[in-house]
């Protein structure tokens, strides 16, 4: 699903990441682990396309996401690769349902079969008594399930997730951590997700450790 082949990036004089090469199986779930200021956010903007290495290339699905254009790249974030934020990023002034609905709406989706496929990932997060509620009547929690509820919409292939615990208490970050993992069992993708809790790593399938920007286990 996943391929990192001798990538490198630089800031200025600052090397956030050195020849930086690994494979992620589809259907699996990865635990990216380091930590802050070890290049994983980087590292996932250019797996994601919204950086571009220096040098190196990035394989999805057998697209390569180094030599796509800006078009290119839209299609490939609305139709193979979706994100989870550590701050949701919700819209404040939309519903759960409708914060769901926004890249369906995007894509264009029938009425009726946008509304049936909110209901089944509300469902799915366990959020369907709060389909009518906004970001700011729910728990970050709540907010965090309606984030992944959302990334899932458009049934991306693989999702990518920057410390999707990092805003949450120790309970409800274990709670959101297994749901990740039941997505990718019940929905069939690969999850990538950088993480520096031991519980992430102890339900991933796979850790791959970065530190000063070069993969140290893998």
């Amino acid at each position: 699903m996943l391929r990192v082949s001798g990538v490198s990036r630089s800031f200025g004089d600052v090397r956030a990441l050195t020849d930086v090469s690994f494979d992620v199986a589809a259907g699996t779930m990865v635990a990216l682990v380091g930590r802050s200021g070890s290049g994983k956010t980087t590292l996932l903007n250019v797996i994601g396309g919204l950086d571009r290495p220096d040098r190196g290339t990035v394989t999805i699905a057998g697209a390569e996401v180094t030599t796509l254009d800006e078009d290119g790249l839209s299609r490939l974030r609305r139709e193979t690769v979706s994100y989870i934020f550590q701050t949701f990023g919700l819209i404040p002034v939309l519903s759960a349902a409708e914060n769901v609905g926004a890249p369906l709406r995007l894509a264009r989706v029938e009425p009726a079969e946008r509304e049936r496929r909110v209901a089944t990932l509300l469902d799915l997060v366990g959020l369907t008594e709060h389909a009518q509620q906004r970001p700011g009547e729910m728990s970050g929690g709540q907010q965090q399930r309606v984030a992944i509820a959302r990334a899932l919409a458009g049934s991306p292939r693989l999702l990518i997730a920057d410390e999707p615990t990092g805003q949450l208490d120790a309970e409800t970050g274990r709670s959101v951590m297994a749901l990740i993992r039941g997505v990718v069992e019940s929905e069939g993708v690969t999850a990538l997700v950088s993480t520096h809790d031991p519980v992430m790593m102890a339900l991933a399938d796979r850790v791959v450790r970065i530190s000063d920007g070069r993969i140290v286990e893998c």
